[in-house]
């Protein structure tokens, strides 16, 4: 056993470990190409899920798989609008009547800038 101490082993990847006795685990490669046509392989697991879609080390662009793994379609919804949230808070008639209200007050001088206002008359 004195013949396996570690003495002095220094920071870093350096392992005294043999591989005598490990099984290492099923192992696949999975071939991918870029727009640029540079092929390059992956090697990855036989039980992992395999990317449509893996980055070239080349050039840095999306390359598809060869083995005709096609990427899946990102359902995106529809930008929501302003007019679509304060649909989903009031109805149109609501929004008309609210509307005629302010128009009201703001013809009549109550609420708006300040230049808009009608002078006041004062008491004497």
């Amino acid at each position: 056993m004195a013949e396996r101490t570690l003495r002095g082993a220094r920071l870093g990847g350096q392992s005294f470990e043999d591989e005598r006795g490990i099984e290492f685990a099923a192992r696949q490669q999975v071939g991918y190409r870029c727009p640029q046509a540079h092929e390059f392989e992956i090697t990855m697991s036989v039980e992992a899920d395999i990317p449509a879609v893996w980055e070239c080390p080349r050039c840095g662009a999306e390359a598809l798989s060869t083995a005709g793994i096609q990427p899946e379609e990102k359902v995106e919804k529809p930008a929501r609008t302003h007019w679509d949230m304060l649909l989903e808070r009031r109805s149109e008639t609501e929004l008309e009547e609210i509307l005629t209200e302010r128009l009201e007050l703001l013809r009549g001088g109550e609420i708006g800038p300040a230049h808009l206002h009608k002078p006041s008359r004062s008491k004497r």
